[in-house]
């Protein structure tokens, strides 16, 4: 994918998780690089524990800033099933990363009718041909932060991107408060090391 020259990338959480903070952060480092990039969000409660998603658009020139259905390069999910919900947007060939987070959105929990899929990651791998689990929760609570599955993710989008280790982490410590650079950095890093062909966190 990295020889790519376009890439369409879609992020969906939970509201609180970081959604957007990694769609800026991918974004700047895409236009450091020298990518045109255009990003569309959907906050919906997002202080309240929603469901959050970003669309984030990188090429040479991009005109539009949504991505179509069946499109996504690259999907990260900050929530499992959440990554299972928004599957189908992309790509055959799309690596999927999702974090094993089990953590209900708010805008659900009112609804009798809400039933909390079972194994969305097994049905995931079943459904797609590139499907990374990252037991991100577990590389956070190490670490000491659980607020850092946003950047552990980053770490492993950041395989299947074309940008230098060096971009991201200048666009990180822009973007992230300076008491929490050092852990974030060293998050980045953790998720950086897993990959496709590497043993799942």
């Amino acid at each position: 994918m990295k020889d790519n020259n376009n890439y369409g990338i879609l992020i969906v959480g939970v509201g609180g998780q970081g959604v957007l903070l990694a769609s800026e952060i991918i974004s700047e480092t895409a236009m450091k690089y020298g990518y045109d990039v255009k990003k569309s969000e959907v906050h919906g409660m997002s202080q309240r524990g929603g469901i959050v998603s970003s669309h984030v658009k990188i090429a040479p020139k991009v005109y539009s800033p949504t991505l179509s259905y069946g499109q996504a390069d690259i999907l990260m999910a900050f929530e499992q099933a959440e990554g299972l919900r928004f599957l189908d947007w992309m790509k055959k060939d799309g690596v999927a990363i999702i974090s094993t987070t089990e953590l209900i959105p708010a805008i659900v929990t009112s609804s009798k009718k809400y039933n909390y899929p079972e194994k969305p990651v097994e049905i995931m791998k079943k459904k797609a041909q590139n499907v990374i689990a990252v037991n991100a929760d577990a590389i956070a609570a190490e670490l000491g932060n659980p607020r850092l599955i946003n950047t552990i993710l980053l770490g492993v989008a950041s395989n299947y991107l074309p940008f230098e280790s060096e971009l991201w982490m200048e666009v990180i410590k822009k973007r992230v408060k300076a008491k929490f650079v050092d852990i974030n950095v060293e998050a980045f890093n953790r998720g950086l090391k897993i990959q496709l062909s590497s043993v799942e966190a």
